[in-house]
């Protein structure tokens, strides 16, 4: 596209309509359709230069609805100029909050200026940016309005620190939307977490409980009932902890690493907390016990069960469930966690039906929520290849 190409898609009556357009509908109908081709068009430095000349016109123009036209139209375009798009930036919110959103032109440093000086729903289109930096997050999660700390909280492309993390909770930890928005996130550290447990209830508690990690003694005394309607999950906790002979030791110390409690780890496919668990039952260090269970035959399993002080009668669902550990595979694609660990519930199930009914309520509530897990991975690839 040329100079001599841009200006004879415009009719002398287009131009007209462009600069003096009686309705603001006018304008915005002609600076569409020239955005459109800035936007999609290869242009030379000089083509460059005259797009250039008509956005600064459309950027001035007295109409909102024209320089909307213009903030929606080249929102995600590399060619809108920095000046102009700081411009729009600070216009009207209509205006403004598009290439807030959107606009790839914006330096980190330009962004931290607009957070300190904006206003909070145009803070909070900063905040929705896909890929916000460390330094971006903690200045918004430091100075934004709750609604700017709330969409943060709520964007799986923001790079949260500790800091973050500590700001949204002493800035705003009383409100449900950022609760909402910081328990949702696939991570959050331990110690958020725990902070976290004494500022939210209901289903947001039982949310942050069951699907982050916890320290150790915390998640016991959740689950011991020491705070009313606790519904922690000990086995789903030990898949989540950093530390699992920390963890493995604190159940031990507080009575808690119950023969049952073991065994709905073996059966839900939670083989490090198993192993750690015998290991600490036993005094036997943990790659002995690894060994005994995978490597040393029937007899080495039955050798480090028996010093573990595990009951003879739960031996024999305990090596079954250990093959099927051994027999059944990962798949390797997304969420393959759930789908192993609903296949190693229904392959004990199948192979050994004696299990006391505690147990089996539990294992079988857990295989519905695997299942429903593997089912929801399944849909969401569909949509995505469709």
């Amino acid at each position: 596209m040329s100079v001599q190409s841009i200006r004879p898609q415009l009719t002398e009556q287009d131009i007209h309509r462009l600069i003096k357009g009686e309705t603001p509908e006018d304008r915005a109908t002609v600076a569409h359709r020239l955005c459109r081709r800035i936007a999609l068009d290869v242009l030379s430095d000089a083509e460059r230069a005259y797009a250039q000349e008509i956005m600064a016109i459309l950027a001035k123009d007295a109409a909102d609805l024209v320089r909307r036209t213009l903030s929606v139209t080249l929102r995600n375009s590399p060619i809108l100029p920095r000046d102009i798009a700081i411009q729009l930036a600070q216009d009207v919110e209509a205006v403004a909050i598009p290439v807030l959103q959107d606009s790839p032109v914006f330096t980190d440093e330009d962004l931290i200026e607009l957070v300190l000086s904006l206003t909070a729903s145009k803070q909070a289109a900063i905040a929705n940016r896909d890929g916000l930096s460390v330094t971006l997050t903690e200045v918004i999660s430091e100075h934004g309005a709750v609604e700017a700390v709330r969409a943060l909280s709520a964007n799986e492309g923001a790079e949260y620190t500790d800091r973050a993390f500590e700001h949204s909770i002493r800035r705003f930890g009383s409100d449900e939307g950022v609760q909402k928005g910081l328990i949702s996130r696939e991570y959050i550290p331990t110690h958020i977490a725990e902070k976290m447990v004494s500022l939210v209830s209901g289903q947001l508690f039982d949310l942050l409980v069951n699907r982050h990690e916890l320290p150790a003694q915390l998640a016991i005394d959740l689950a011991s009932g020491a705070r009313e309607r606790a519904t922690i999950d000990l086995v789903e906790q030990a898949g989540r902890t950093h530390d699992l002979p920390r963890f493995v030791s604190q159940l031990h110390l507080n009575g808690r690493l119950t023969h049952s409690l073991i065994m709905r780890a073996l059966c839900c496919g939670q083989m490090p907390f198993v192993e750690h668990s015998l290991a600490e039952l036993s005094g036997v260090g943990h790659q002995r016990v690894w060994l005994m269970i995978h490597d040393a035959g029937p007899l080495g399993l039955q050798a480090v069960f028996d010093r573990a002080g595990m009951p003879r009668k739960m031996l024999p669902a305990f090596r079954a469930a250990v093959n099927v550990f051994h027999e059944t595979s990962h798949d390797g694609g997304p969420n393959d966690r759930a789908r192993f660990r609903a296949r190693m519930i229904e392959r004990v199930l199948t192979q050994f039906q004696a299990i006391p009914k505690e147990d089996l309520d539990y294992l079988l509530e857990k295989l519905d929520y695997y299942s429903e897990m593997a089912a929801m991975d399944d849909v969401e690839s569909s949509v995505g290849a469709a």
